[in-house]
């Protein structure tokens, strides 16, 4: 059975929520949730948790399959693009501060006054500019990484969002 009110998601306990409804239901009913932004869910309903001024609270799950681990996959997944694209960008600066590599390799001193003294001091600081850029993009591709596997260990994590558990709850 699908219901139309609308009804909302009340947090029962740190990463628990349940669904605040105005009308009674049956287990396995599907209603839909909506969140504090407006967005409405497809949720199943499991277990009565408990009745309070004419509001029913409800245990969960969303129809579309949603769930923490799910939440994680998505999460791993997006670190790990992150993470190769700033790796990217920090060869690409790395490659880019190569400009002028044979002239500065000579060791060539700057010539105060001389009119390539200005193209001289610009090579330099570019180039250095672009290696400050490699390497803070380097550091963030490892905190992506780092974040990636965070969530990569979160994926195996059982949880009251997941169907499987709520029967006990």
């Amino acid at each position: 059975m699908t219901t139309n009110k609308t009804a909302t998601y009340v947090k029962y306990c740190p990463n628990v929520w349940l669904a605040k409804c105005e009308e009674e239901h049956q287990k396995d009913d599907v209603i839909n949730v909506e969140n504090r932004y407006g967005n409405v869910n497809e949720s199943i309903v499991h277990n009565l948790i408990y009745e309070k001024d004419g509001f029913y609270y409800y245990s969960i799950t969303r129809a579309d399959g949603y769930n923490l681990q799910e939440r994680a996959k998505r999460k791993a997944e997006r670190y790990e693009k992150w993470a190769e694209l700033a790796e990217k960008k920090s060869d690409m600066f790395r490659e880019a501060s190569n400009e002028g590599k044979e002239f500065l390799v000579l060791a060539e001193p700057i010539k105060i006054g001389h009119h390539s003294e200005k193209r001289h001091r610009a090579l330099i600081e570019r180039n250095h500019k672009r290696m400050e850029n490699a390497m803070e993009n380097l550091d963030k591709a490892d905190k992506h990484a780092y974040k990636a596997k965070q969530w990569e260990k979160r994926v195996g994590d059982i949880n009251l969002s997941m169907p499987e558990s709520v029967e006990y709850f």
